[in-house]
């Protein structure tokens, strides 16, 4: 532990001109007391660390000192591409492996890039989670992103939703699964896992797992599964599996607009492009959609830019609301 904690302070001195004592304790999450024996213990070991006396002083390195012990080791370089996503990293617990990975970057860098990270930081940030969701970490993630790297074979139990399947009902099923990707949608996590003895690729949401034992045999991944490819497809596939039930719309020129903003954008897209004019600055198409209740919520978002045509009763629910509205708002 110290070991690594030494390392990690070396190649902080070396990817900056100085740092005090309480950035350093802040850096490495120790007491200014322990930077102090720290840096002691580097000095002793031939490490040229120099401590500036003063209000403003701090540990640098002198001479043009620069450690050899920057390559990455294969986590740190996995971790590395997922950087971007902090929020990501955080929860599959490899925070700690791509911040050594980014300080070994940032030592080999010449002085000249040093500051590459930060102006980067400053710029740039991606905040995976949707809005208006609490951010809370599945509890089997950590479990599951180890075998994922790992390539190890799970046997997983998992809390089946309503619908999960035809007769599938619900309740908790265990499976022997290989898990071969993680994929973070809108906030939610998702495990892409073959079931093994010829089950399939399936996909599972992680925070559905009521519990996962990773054992320590392997599997071998088939070299041509494609993660996002493979993702793209079952996202549609599950999109358009919602879309049990369908509305004939009249939309104006904003309704147009608006509409892909207020339903699912696929069905929008599609329900335009077979869109008819009806001569009066209008358009007809047929929107699919998940139920009537669903359709009543979305719709009403557009107010007057549309005007629902069928099924009858969809369109009844519509014209009471407006007489709802109506006496409501009056004088």
């Amino acid at each position: 532990m110290r070991a690594a904690r030494l390392i990690k302070m070396v190649l902080l001195l070396q990817s900056r001109p100085s740092m005090t004592a309480a950035e350093l304790a802040s850096e490495l999450e120790v007491s200014e007391r322990t930077v102090t024996r720290d840096a002691q213990a580097l000095s002793e070991a031939g490490v040229p660390v120099y401590a500036d006396r003063g209000r403003i002083g701090g540990y640098r390195l002198i001479g043009g000192y620069r450690t050899r012990l920057t390559g990455l080791a294969r986590g740190e370089a996995e971790a590395l591409f997922l950087s971007g996503v902090p929020v990501a990293l955080r929860e599959m617990g490899l925070e700690d492996a791509a911040s050594a990975a980014r300080l070994k970057v940032s030592a080999a860098l010449s002085p000249s890039l040093r500051d590459a990270p930060r102006t980067a930081a400053q710029r740039f940030h991606l905040d995976a989670p949707g809005w208006f969701r609490e951010a809370v970490t599945p509890e089997w993630l950590p479990v599951l992103a180890g075998a994922v790297w790992g390539d190890l074979r799970v046997v997983a139990r998992y809390r089946r939703g309503a619908g999960s399947g035809a007769g599938a009902g619900s309740g908790v099923v265990e499976r022997e699964l290989e898990p071969y990707g993680l994929v973070l949608k809108a906030g939610i996590w998702y495990l892409c896992a073959r079931v093994r003895g010829g089950g399939g690729f399936r996909v599972y949401r992680v925070d559905r797992f009521t519990g996962v034992a990773v054992g320590g045999e392997g599997f071998e991944r088939e070299a041509s599964f494609d993660l996002p490819g493979f993702w793209e497809e079952r996202a549609e596939g599950f999109a358009r599996s919602l879309l049990r039930a369908s509305v004939v719309l009249r939309l104006s020129e904003e309704g147009v607009r608006r509409l892909v903003h207020v339903v699912d954008p696929v069905a929008a897209r599609e329900a335009l492009a077979g869109a008819e004019a009806d001569g009066e600055g209008w358009v007809r198409a047929v929107l699919g959609v998940e139920s009537e209740e669903v359709a009543f919520t979305q719709l009403t978002a557009l107010g007057a830019e549309v005007e629902v045509m069928a099924p009858v009763s969809l369109r009844e629910r519509f014209a009471g609301e407006a007489v709802r509205l109506a006496s409501l708002y009056r004088g």
